[in-house]
This record gives structure tokens, sequence and C-alpha cells, in this order.
């Protein structure tokens, strides 16, 4: 095991022999790490804090730290982090609340970059990209391959659908459409499709081509949201749009805080 002499290490901590801790970091006795995990330097884990194989983690890193809520009492609430992430540094990821259910989690193959902080009680998909000073409050979501620009603050409770891209320094208030491209530049809207990020993803010609469709009927006609989802519905049950379009129809129904459009 490779544990610099300068880190601290509590007892109770679980450390397999294949990771590698570098100087000056701590660790507290709650928290267990996957198979070859890398703590570079002044790392900080903290709290019931669960981690999976793999992981890199850059130096100024608190991870599992307590909530920043003033609700929070103590209790043993949870982060719990997949494989595969590259967390870079100064990043601040909290630990959940007793209120939003007592886990935050981060999912598998995500690239977290400096300074971003994950609020508690959040849930990140696998496959993210959150650029330097993301800022999500608690309770937010992220879904799958979607890439959180740098400084953007998102409100608590929002979600980011699958495959969306928001441009650097956008402020998020609701809901981000899965597929979307959505930026300040735009004046904090959703203006089209991430075609490129889509293709890089292997989506087909005909996916984009009905995901297209389906966005100009959301957001390039007359037609209020109720509307168009209805419209985009029954293009699915005729069988011109397929389960993508199906998933952005979804998620606008069930969408609480409203949708950027």
């Amino acid at each position: 095991m490779s544990i610099h002499p300068t880190a601290i290490v509590a007892e109770g901590a679980v450390i397999p022999e294949s990771c590698t801790v570098g100087p000056y970091c701590t660790i507290g006795p709650n928290v267990v790490l996957g198979e070859r995990c890398t703590l570079v330097s002044h790392v900080v884990l903290d709290g019931y804090l669960t981690m999976g194989d793999d992981n890199r983690v850059f130096s100024f890193t608190c991870l599992g730290i307590e909530p920043q809520d003033l609700k929070y009492k103590g209790e043993p609430t949870k982060l719990v982090i997949g494989d595969k992430n590259d967390i870079r540094e100064y990043v601040t990821i909290s630990r959940g609340t007793v209120g939003g259910g007592g886990i935050t989690r981060i999912g598998g193959g995500n690239l977290i970059m400096a300074y971003t902080h994950i609020g508690h009680d959040s849930v990140i998909g696998d496959g993210c990209i959150l650029a330097n000073g993301a800022t999500l409050a608690g309770h937010v979501t992220v879904e799958d391959f979607a890439t959180v620009g740098a400084l953007n603050p998102v409100h608590q409770f929002c979600t980011i659908g699958k495959y969306a891209y928001i441009g650097g320094g956008t402020t998020i208030t609701q809901d981000v459409l899965p597929y979307s491209l959505t930026s300040i530049e735009r004046n904090n809207h959703a203006y089209g499709i991430n075609k490129v990020g889509l293709e890089r993803k292997g989506f087909t010609p005909e996916e984009i081509k009905q995901l297209r469709a389906a966005y100009k009927m959301l957001l390039a006609s007359k037609l209020n949201t109720s509307e168009a989802l209805a419209a985009i519905r029954e293009k699915i049950a005729s069988g011109e749009f397929g389960e993508r379009v199906a998933y952005l129809a979804d998620f606008i129904a069930k969408s609480e805080r409203g949708i950027i459009k």
C-alpha cells in the first residue's frame, strides 16, 4: 500500500493495497475506497463516504463534507461515488441530508473539473462533464452524458436532461431539456439540439432528424408547451418518432420546475 507518511488515515478507514494516498491527505474513519484509487495530495475524505474503483482525486478536494444546510444536525448521511471518475482540484461534494434522502450520489466515468461544487442530495449520472466552477445547489440531478458549463449556477431541485450541453456562465433555474443546447448567449434559452455531442455518442442520422423535428415543434412553432407535447406524443404513437423522442416527452411531462425553452 502506498500511503505517504504525511497522510492522516483514521482507524476504521478501508483502503485497498492497490490505492495510492499522496502527501497531506486526511481520511476519516467511515471512508471506504475501491481498488486502484489515487489521492494526489491534500485531499480530504470525510463522513460516510464510499468510493468505487479507479477514481483519481486531485489536490485540495473535499469529499463527503458536511452539507451546507442549516437543518443538518450531524446525522450519519452518505456520499456514494462510482468508478473511474476524475475529480479535479478544489472540488467540494457534500454528503446528503435526512430531508433529502440522506445520500449524495455520483455515477461513473465523470470529469468533475476544478472548483466545482456539488451540493447535498444531488445525483450525478454517468459520463457527465462538470466544467470549472460549476455550482450545483442541493437536490440537483444531472442525467447521463450531460455537460454543465464553466461557472454555471444551478438552482435547487433542477434536473439537467441526458446529453444536454449548457454554455458557460448560464444560470439554471428550471429543468434543462435533454439533448439541448442551452446558453446565456441566447438569453438563457434552449436553441436547438446538441448535434455534435449526439453524433459523438453514436446517435443515428434518423434519431437526430426525429429530435430536430420534435424540437422544432417545441421551440419554433406557435404551440404552447402542452400543445407541443400533445403533438409530439401523437407522432410517437404513430411511429414517426422513436424512443429518443419518447424520453424527451416523458422528461417534459414529469418536470416540476418547468423547462427552459
